[in-house]
């Protein structure tokens, strides 16, 4: 079973910057996490993989210092790892990072394709249904738990607002999970002296056969009109007292401001 498990770089909330021209976030030199999200791709990797065997190659798209994000995960107990790095990249959107991600999946081949539900850095979702697309297989989104999985079948628990669908699909399958899926482990001492001495192999567009009209900024049909960091507000009021109390303070001061 080749498993592959898509993940991505993202900003630390704390130290976002934005690049002005093109409105895109600036991530050389800033400090990163690996997505939260993904980190639960990952471990599902791993179950899967502890389950019916097989092999589990993280792959991400980003600039050099992304490859910090694939040493964790191998440090998780990945088998191998691939950086996608090229200039060519930069600045591309949902369908260009899809397109360019279905690529590198191609040439590995996988059997399931594993991603985090989103990105917390962009929060649109998008981008695993959209490499389900460019791969022309099944997705599922959604995943809080995989029931069943054999070489050909997998059955699993696609959480919805008021529970959850049971979905069954054959292989090869795209899912893209939420947290409540599974609780990522942490790199063992063994893990993490295995992965500082790892080789991650380091693909450009023209390593996977990237169409150049198809990536980066030229390839992105969607472009960012502007971006920007919302005002920090000051006026705000700690009710105190009973709860009974701060009902009362709290319909007054709505009173006062014309909200009721």
């Amino acid at each position: 079973m080749n498993i592959v498990v898509c993940i991505k770089q993202v900003p630390d909330t704390a130290e976002v910057k934005i690049n002005p021209e093109t409105n895109t976030l600036i991530r050389e030199g800033v400090p990163s996490i690996i997505n939260p999200f993904d980190m639960h791709a990952i471990e599902a990797g791993l179950q899967i993989r502890e389950k019916i065997g097989g092999k589990v190659t993280v792959i991400t798209m980003g600039p050099p210092q992304a490859e910090t994000a694939l040493r964790d995960a191998l440090s998780m107990g990945a088998d191998d790892a691939v950086l996608l790095t090229d200039r060519a990249f930069a600045g591309s959107d949902t369908w260009a990072t899809s397109y360019t991600l279905s690529k590198a999946v191609k040439k590995i081949g996988a059997d399931i394709i594993i991603c985090g539900k989103q990105a917390i850095d962009g929060d649109t979702a998008q981008v695993g249904p959209e490499m389900a697309e460019f791969l022309d297989i099944p997705h599922i989104s959604y995943i809080r738990n995989i029931e069943e999985i054999r070489a050909d079948y997998i059955r699993v628990q696609r959480l919805m607002e008021s529970g959850y669908d049971i979905v069954e699909s054959p292989i090869p399958v795209l899912l893209t999970v939420v947290k409540e899926i599974n609780e990522p482990r942490l790199p063992s001492l063994k893990g993490k002296m295995a992965a500082k001495k790892a080789v991650i192999k380091k693909w450009t567009s023209s390593d996977i056969g990237a169409d150049a009209d198809k990536i980066g900024l030229k390839g992105s049909p969607t472009q960012v009109k502007n971006i920007f960091a919302p005002e920090a507000k000051t006026d705000r009021k700690m009710l105190e007292g009973s709860p009974e109390e701060q009902i009362d303070t709290l319909i007054q001061e709505l009173r006062q401001l014309k909200c009721m």
